[in-house]
């Protein structure tokens, strides 16, 4: 596992990020607790196909952040069971920078390049 003090900054940076996906999540009229978007039927829109686009365009846009949402729950996690910077494929230390810039990173750089999902 990584560096304590790094975890830590890592642990509030993701709640930060959790919250405000979550936040996020509620702005465009979902819960960020259920899989289904709830829509308020046509409202607003002037046309049946211009609605039927901004619903598209509303669930692809829940649907991602909903999955970022797991993304950071996990690696919380993985911070709450110690193993939170360990490549879930390989073993191996995830590096710290690819943590920095990715915090809910599951794999290691080499890993991710093989093409393994994640």
């Amino acid at each position: 596992m990584a560096d304590r003090a790094f975890v830590d900054g890592i642990r509030v940076q993701l709640a930060d990020h959790r919250a405000h996906l979550r936040e996020e999540i509620e702005e465009q009229g979902a819960d960020p607790d259920a899989d289904e978007v709830a829509f308020v039927d046509d409202a607003g829109f002037s046309d049946r196909s211009h609605s039927t686009e901004e619903r598209s365009r509303l669930i692809s846009v829940v649907k991602a952040l909903r999955s970022n949402l797991r993304d950071v729950d996990r690696a919380l996690a993985k911070i709450d069971a110690g193993t939170y910077g360990a490549c879930e494929r390989c073993g191996k230390p995830i590096d710290p920078e690819r943590l920095e810039a990715l915090p809910w990173a599951v794999l290691c750089i080499d890993c991710k390049q093989k093409g393994a999902p994640g």
